[in-house]
């Protein structure tokens, strides 16, 4: 009988495998209904549908499938640490022909002046999705699907004693500024109130914050406890969940823009599928690398910023001006907090 481990890993793969054909299958078929219509020929149909079979299958048994048995059985990239061999096969296998097929049937339609077709949700709904399943396959991977996600969840029910009252411990150096200050004054000061006396008070500001933030953490056991002490919980297999949709949201945006009739049949199309892909590049690198902050500035927030700015311009409100503020808020909070602060003028410690 087969083991947990073992069925979870044929569910994943399988999982994954349909993502990679699929919006292949749906896109070559929708493709293959406008070249039928606008040839008025069946062949044309047929070879279209047989090309996505063939490439399909060439593209599994060539690169996936050799892909999946060096990761799987021989731990080949076992040591990657800041990239993702199997989503970078995804994204050039899947969605680099799903969005040319995309780009060319738009081509095809206005170039034979009929408008059949805008392949309408199809990008978001199907190729986006199928992108998003196989990001949440790879996170969620190497975390258990039953029982509770020890070590990883953050309950704040903690057993045992809790720490429910802080207070400010002065520092060695802050002990001996004070004695030198005041002659006649006692190591042993007196304590008020549970705290220290006025004397020892004046102590770091940064030791103030550290002891202010952790007395945020800490809390009474009896405040978190009860029936509804659930909703103190964070569970990170859900939290993976929300993080991975809420990753993509930026861009299921800009592609759903192409897909309206005013912007689809216009050479529009291309810039928008095209940086839309190159912003889909940034899920080859694990979510915890540190050059995924870089990458998102540079292959989507500022390249988003002009073309959304671009096209409001020229066709209106075909995308929120909250996408817009999202862009602006992102460049400039990377460039002022990586670059800015940096210099003279703004390093002056902590002016605010």
């Amino acid at each position: 009988m087969l083991s947990e481990k073992t069925v979870k890993l044929i569910l994943y793969e399988l999982l994954q495998f349909a993502c990679v054909c699929i919006p292949v299958f749906v896109v070559m078929e929708r493709f293959a209904l406008v070249i039928h219509s606008v040839k008025s020929s069946t062949t044309a149909y047929w070879l279209v549908v047989a090309a996505s079979l063939a490439y399909v299958t060439s593209a599994t048994l060539i690169v996936w499938v050799p892909l999946k048995y060096f990761i799987l059985k021989t731990r080949r990239f076992s040591e990657v640490t800041n990239w993702r061999p199997v989503t970078l096969a995804y994204v050039i296998l899947s969605t680099l022909p799903c969005f040319a097929i995309i780009i060319a049937s738009s081509k095809v339609q206005v170039d034979a002046d009929i408008k059949c077709d805008s392949f309408t949700e199809l990008p978001v709904s199907l190729v986006l999705l199928s992108l998003i399943c196989v990001d949440i396959v790879e996170r969620i991977r190497p975390l258990c699907l039953t029982g509770q996600a020890r070590g990883l969840e953050w309950d704040f029910e903690m057993p045992g004693p809790v720490l429910t009252h802080l207070e400010q411990v002065t520092s060695v150096s802050g002990q001996l500024q004070v004695k030198g200050r005041d002659g006649d004054a006692s190591p042993r000061s007196p304590v008020r109130n549970g705290t220290l006396s006025g004397r020892w008070r004046d102590a770091d500001e940064s030791g103030t914050s550290r002891t202010s933030s952790m007395a945020y953490l800490y809390s009474s056991q009896s405040s978190h406890s009860g029936p509804f002490r659930f909703v103190w919980i964070r569970e990170p297999r859900h939290d993976l969940f929300v993080a991975t949709f809420m990753f993509w949201f930026d861009t299921v945006e800009m592609v759903r823009v192409a897909g309206s009739d005013s912007v689809y049949y216009t050479a529009w199309v291309f810039p928008i599928y095209i940086l839309a892909y190159l912003s889909i590049l940034r899920a080859v690198i694990t979510p915890d690398s540190p050059l995924l902050a870089s990458s998102s500035v540079l292959s989507q927030d500022l390249p988003f910023l002009v073309l959304r700015i671009c096209l409001v311009v020229v066709f209106g409100y075909v995308t929120p001006v909250l996408y817009i503020l999202k862009n602006i808020f992102s460049v400039v909070s990377f460039v002022y907090f990586i670059f800015l602060t940096k210099l003279k003028l703004l390093n002056r410690g902590r002016m605010f």
